[in-house]
């Protein structure tokens, strides 16, 4: 079983985040999508919120792939929680060049750690490329509209903070 890992915030999950887990959903078996817990951010939703967001999102689609779904939280070394999914492949998307740059120095280091996953990076679409967590939070907190960036599910939430 190919066991694969996407890591990231995920406050809150946008179209992008969906894109890359649809299409990691073809490389595998099994998907750890692991929200990191930051100490120094000020989150738009809680933990337990952003789990469940998750899972009923992207849940059913699992389903219908037949992939088997975690959803997790974890404050470790990303390579620990590898370690501890059995996860031999590290998700990640890339939106720009700056992410390229960022998410090479991050490899490094977790190959240097754990020679043994591997990290695949899959390019956003075109289409959600310049899509980010960080732009939807702004975009909320100035009262904007964020409906194309969102899922709908999502969307409710967002409405439900007002």
């Amino acid at each position: 079983m190919r066991v694969g890992l996407y890591p990231g915030s995920f406050d809150p999950i946008t179209v992008g985040h969906i894109d890359i887990i649809e299409r990691a959903f073809t490389i595998v078996d099994h998907l750890v999508i692991a929200i990191g817990k930051n100490a120094t951010k000020t989150p738009l939703f809680e933990l337990d919120k952003r789990l469940a967001m998750i899972e009923d999102e992207v849940g059913p689609k699992a389903a219908a792939r037949n992939v088997r779904l975690e959803v997790i939280s974890f404050d470790k070394l990303l390579v620990d929680v590898a370690r501890e999914y059995n996860a031999k492949l590290i998700i990640r998307g890339l939106r720009s060049a700056a992410d390229f740059e960022y998410e090479t120095q991050m490899t490094a280091m977790n190959r240097s750690m754990a020679p043994d996953v591997e990290t695949i990076f899959l390019p956003a679409s075109p289409e959600v490329g310049f899509v980010s967590s960080t732009l939807v939070r702004q975009i909320v907190a100035m009262d904007g509209v964020v409906d194309p960036f969102v899922p709908l599910s999502v969307l409710k939430e967002i409405s439900d903070l007002k």
